[in-house]
C-alpha cells in the first residue's frame, strides 16, 4: 500500500500540493495547492456545492467572514471546551496530544479521555516519552483557536480569533438569511471556507493541517418533528458498516452490517439523522469514493463535542489508519440558544401549523475537504506495471485536466491549437507538444487527464480513453460533442467512435 511519504512526494512531484513557505523549510500544518491540485479542489468543492446545496429546494448558501465578534466562541463554548489535552516530556520538552498519544502507544480509541483517565493508563502501561524515554510533566489543557488582533489597540478589546469551524457564522446570520430567504423548516444553510485549528501535533499531510477548508451544512428542523419527508427506501435500504459505541466502550473495534432502518430502530439516530448520514455516503460514492474503505463510527459518551447529543463520523481507511472523514453530529438547539442568551437576540421562527415562535433544532453534516480530497488520491492512484508509471484514475468531473492536446508532429502544431483552441472554452485542456507521445501519454496519465486528443495528417483525429488505453477515431466537427457526452457518461467510449 501506498505511504502517506510517498503520496505527498507525488503530490509534490506533479504539482498537486507543496509544502507551504518550502524556501524556508516549510511550517508545520500549512501547505499550498499548486496548478494541479486548485484544479482538483476546486472542481471537489464545486461538485459538494451542487450536490448539497443547488440541487435541492431547501438548501440555501452563505460565505461568512473568517474573523467573528469574539463573543461569537463564548457562546458557542469554544473558548471553554475547544481544546486538546497536551502532554509534554520534562526531558526533552517534545509535545503530543494525549489522546492521540495514547491511541499511537497502545492502539486504542482515547479521544474524549479525560486527564485522570490518560494518567491512568499512562502509570499501568508505564509510558514515557518515545523520544527520549523522559517522563511526562503535568497535563493541561490547550485551547486550538487561533487568537489575533483587530484594529491599532493593544489592550483585550482588540483579542479576537480565527474561526474553528464554519458552523457558527451561519447561525449568527441565521435569522437575516431566514428573513432574506424566506426559508420555511425544514430547510439548511450550507458554506465551504476555510478554517484554523492550533494543533499541537500536526501530522500526516494533509490529514490534520492548521489551515484547512471544511464543507458544512446545518439543517433546521421543527423540534417536535421526528419523521423524515425526504427518506426513502434507497436510504432506509442503504448497509453501512458500522462500528457502534457499545462495541467501543467494550474495546472492541467489530464492524457490524447495518441498514440505516435498523440504526433508526436501535435508537443510534433519528430519521433527519439517518437521512443526512445516507446522503453523505451518496455523495462519497458519486466521487469515486469505495464503500470498503469506509465505515460509520459511532461517538461514545465521553468523546461527543460540547454541542452534540449524538454523532457518527464517517471514518475512511487511510494507510495510515481509518480516520474521520467526515461527521454528522446533531447539535439540538444547543447553538441558536447560546447565541439568543450572548447577543440578547431573539432566535426564533414563526411555525405556520402551530402559529407559535420555535427555536429549531440542527442536524449537522460536516466534511473535511482536504481529507475527502487526500482520499480521492489515494483511491485513483495505480503504479501500472504494465505502462511503466503511475495512473491516476481521478472521477473526470474531478480531475483538474479534462483533456491533453497532443500534436503527433511539429508540422502539425497549427491544427492541433485548432482542435486546441476549440475545446478550451468548455473544457480545462493541456497542450503537450515535447517527447515521444508515448512520454506524453505517461504524464497525461499521471495528471489523471481523462481524454488525449491526437492530431496527425490525416482527417479527424484520434481520442485516447485513460484507463482503458483504447483509442477511437472520430472526425475533427464530431470532437466537442463526443467529449462533452464522454465526460457527462452519456456514450460509452467503444460506442463514440471507430476503435483503432
Amino acid at each position: 500500500m501506498l505511504k502517506i511519504e510517498d503520496m505527498a512526494a507525488f503530490c509534490k512531484k506533479k504539482g498537486f500540493v507543496f509544502r507551504s513557505s518550502d524556501i524556508y523549510g516549510g511550517y508545520s500544518g500549512f501547505f499550498d495547492f499548486g496548478p494541479l491540485g486548485i484544479e482538483m479542489f476546486n472542481a471537489l468543492k464545486n461538485n459538494w456545492w451542487k450536490y448539497f446545496v443547488q440541487d435541492r429546494m431547501n438548501m440555501v448558501g452563505i460565505d461568512a467572514s473568517i474573523i467573528s465578534h469574539p463573543d461569537t466562541w463564548k457562546a458557542s463554548g469554544h473558548l471553554d471546551s475547544f481544546g486538546d489535552l497536551l502532554l509534554v516530556c520534562a526531558k526533552c520538552k517534545t509535545k503530543y496530544r494525549a489522546d492521540h498519544f495514547i491511541e499511537d502507544q497502545l492502539d486504542t480509541v482515547a479521544d474524549g479521555l479525560d486527564i485522570p483517565a490518560i494518567n491512568d493508563l499512562i502509570k499501568k502501561n508505564n509510558l514515557a516519552c518515545p523520544s527520549c524515554k523522559g517522563k511526562f510533566q503535568e497535563m493541561k489543557d490547550f485551547n486550538l483557536l487561533f487568537p489575533t488582533k483587530v484594529g491599532a489597540s493593544e489592550d483585550t478589546s482588540a483579542e479576537a480569533y480565527l474561526r474553528g469551524e464554519t458552523a457558527q457564522g451561519i447561525f449568527m446570520d441565521f435569522k437575516q438569511i431566514v428573513e432574506t430567504s424566506r426559508m420555511k423548516l425544514p430547510f439548511g444553510i450550507a458554506q465551504v471556507g476555510r478554517c484554523f485549528r492550533n494543533e499541537i501535533s500536526a501530522r500526516d499531510f494533509l490529514f490534520r493541517c492548521r489551515e484547512f477548508h471544511i464543507g458544512e451544512l446545518e439543517f433546521f428542523i421543527h423540534p417536535d418533528e421526528n419523521k423524515c419527508s425526504l427518506l426513502t427506501k434507497e436510504h432506509l435500504n442503504l448497509k453501512l458498516n458500522v462500528l457502534t459505541a457499545k462495541t467501543q466502550d467494550k474495546d472492541k473495534k467489530d464492524l457490524s452490517e447495518m441498514s440505516i432502518k435498523d440504526m433508526i430502530k436501535k435508537k443510534m439516530l433519528g430519521e433527519w439523522h439517518a437521512y443526512w448520514l445516507a446522503e453523505q455516503y451518496f455523495w462519497f460514492m458519486s466521487i469515486g469514493l469505495s464503500g470498503k474503505n469506509l465505515k460509520v463510527r459511532e461517538h461514545v459518551n465521553t468523546e461527543l463535542s460540547h454541542y452534540s447529543s449524538a454523532t457518527l463520523d464517517f471514518d475512511y481507511n487511510y494507510p495510515f489508519g481509518s480516520k474521520e472523514i467526515s461527521g454528522n453530529a446533531n447539535r439540538g438547539q444547543y447553538d441558536l440558544e447560546q447565541h439568543a442568551k450572548f447577543s440578547k437576540q431573539k432566535m426564533e421562527l414563526f411555525d405556520e401549523a402551530t402559529k407559535k415562535k420555535v427555536i429549531p433544532r440542527v442536524i449537522e453534516p460536516t466534511f473535511g475537504m482536504e481529507r475527502v480530497f487526500l482520499a480521492l488520491l489515494f483511491e485513483a492512484y495505480e503504479d501500472d506495471k504494465k505502462r511503466g508509471n503511475v495512473v491516476l484514475k481521478l472521477n473526470k468531473d474531478l480531475a483538474p485536466i479534462k483533456v491533453a492536446v497532443l500534436p503527433l508532429v511539429n508540422k502539425v502544431n497549427e491544427k492541433a491549437m485548432k482542435v486546441f483552441d476549440s475545446l478550451r472554452k468548455d473544457f480545462v485542456c493541456f497542450y503537450d507538444k515535447s517527447g515521444s507521445v508515448g512520454r506524453r501519454y505517461a504524464r497525461a496519465d499521471e495528471q489523471g487527464v481523462p481524454y488525449c486528443v491526437t492530431v496527425d495528417f490525416d482527417d479527424g483525429v484520434t481520442v485516447r480513453d485513460r484507463d482503458s488505453t483504447k483509442q477511437i477515431r472520430i472526425k475533427e466537427d464530431e470532437l466537442l460533442d463526443v467529449l462533452d457526452k464522454l465526460m457527462k457518461g452519456r456514450i460509452k467510449f467503444e460506442k463514440a467512435g471507430k476503435l483503432v
